[in-house]
């Protein structure tokens, strides 16, 4: 089986940062939030894997290689303009090669794996199996309608969901679903949505299947939830590094090797590596990097100066 991965996103929910860090490559608990996808899909033996780029195509490439050193071997494709994730996975099919493939979000962390799931798809013949995971706010997600095992409807960002499964940012596809992406619509705000792909696998008669997640799933796309996951990968503990750290440095507060702070206090917050962080205050609920100097305390903010 191999793997897509799609990272061509501009991560504009964590400006100014990912103005100089593609959002693929920014560190969670110290580690490019890449790798946390290169690990899942390790475990469900994938080493071949495409990632889907846009204009941070060189960044990608200059961080990544070939792979190697992930013991992987990747190729890169680049979407040529954001158009929806069903629009991403088009630049893809050359690399598939009418394999079954898994797909998955670059921006997505798991706290458990998938190796059930990819034995469950594989052997049921499914032409699609969707990662879901039930959540308080469906409306916010693409949601999954189920009868049994089997999807019967998806709806993207339903105002009335009618379900509770929100599709959770992985997908196992056979070749099917380059029979589908042809003629695709757009939807209503402009994009070629995988949800729309996958209902005409469904009003096409084929196969597909929901796969249950019991585990934690994060999306790292905000600050919020950036700072959710650092903390939970961390275990709540702080992780320095190899840093110069001036302050007092309480739980779930990660910098990067390399950074210079001073501050009165750090709470919760991710000082990215090689910054040069000095504020006269608390920093509190914060992702800094590049050169910040603030006078006074630094709350609830993404900084880079």
């Amino acid at each position: 089986m191999k793997g897509v991965i799609l990272a061509a996103g501009k991560g504009s929910r964590l400006f100014p940062v990912t103005h100089h860090i593609p959002k693929p490559l920014l560190p969670i608990a110290n580690r490019p939030t890449l790798e946390y996808a290169f690990d899942r899909l390790k475990e469900i033996g994938v080493r071949e894997i495409a990632i889907v780029v846009g204009d941070n195509e060189g960044e990608m490439r200059a961080a990544l290689g070939d792979g190697s050193a992930f013991g992987l071997e990747l190729s890169y494709v680049r979407q040529t303009e954001p158009k929806g994730l069903a629009h991403a996975l088009t630049f893809a099919e050359s690399f598939i090669d009418r394999e079954p493939f898994v797909m998955y979000l670059g921006d997505a962390i798991y706290s458990e794996g998938f190796i059930q799931h990819a034995k469950r798809f594989i052997e049921s013949g499914a032409a699609n199996l969707n990662i879901v995971k039930p959540v308080e706010d469906p409306s916010r997600f693409g949601v999954a309608n189920v009868d049994g095992e089997r999807i019967t409807k998806l709806v993207e960002k339903p105002k009335e969901p009618e379900s509770n499964l929100a599709m959770a940012g992985l997908y196992f596809f056979g070749p099917e679903i380059w029979g589908v992406l042809p003629g695709l619509p757009p939807s209503a705000r402009g994009e070629y949505e995988i949800t729309d792909a996958i209902q005409r696998l469904i009003d096409g008669g084929h196969l597909v299947l929901a796969g249950v997640y019991e585990g934690t799933w994060f999306d790292t796309g905000t600050l919020d939830s950036f700072l959710e996951t650092s903390a939970f990968l961390t275990g709540g503990k702080s992780l320095v590094g190899a840093a110069e750290v001036q302050g007092e440095v309480t739980e779930s507060v990660v910098i990067g090797d390399g950074a210079k702070v001073s501050a009165t206090r750090l709470v919760d917050c991710v000082v990215l590596p090689d910054a040069n962080v000095q504020v006269t205050g608390t920093i509190r609920h914060a992702i800094l990097g590049g050169t910040v100097v603030r006078e006074g305390d630094v709350m609830d903010a993404i900084l880079w100066d």
